[in-house]
């Protein structure tokens, strides 16, 4: 994520809830690296299951200082609406 992204914050959660548009909501660990916030543990799991592929844009957007929502595009630009499979109930967001 970017730079900047981190002045939003007092302290850097230590995890995000990502929603998407379907109202489905995972649980990604966060990670500091060299003044960069990185989604770590989750996000791999969480891509493979909203079939974000290469070529495809991921766009973020703060909705609480612990819940980000997740609008996914692919290599044509078209937001990829998808139902949230199966969720690895080690990642499901509690509501």
């Amino acid at each position: 994520m970017p730079l900047d992204f981190t002045k939003h914050f007092v302290a850097v959660p230590t995890e995000f809830k990502l929603r998407k548009n379907t109202d489905c909501s995972w649980k990604v660990t966060v990670k500091l690296m060299n003044g960069r916030v990185t989604l770590d543990q989750g996000w791999a799991t969480y891509a493979a299951v909203h079939q974000i592929n290469i070529g495809y844009m991921v766009m973020f957007k703060l909705l609480t200082p612990d819940t980000l929502k997740v609008i996914i595009f692919d290599d044509d630009s078209i937001e990829v609406i998808n139902k949230c499979g199966k969720h690895n109930e080690a990642f499901a967001a509690k509501e």
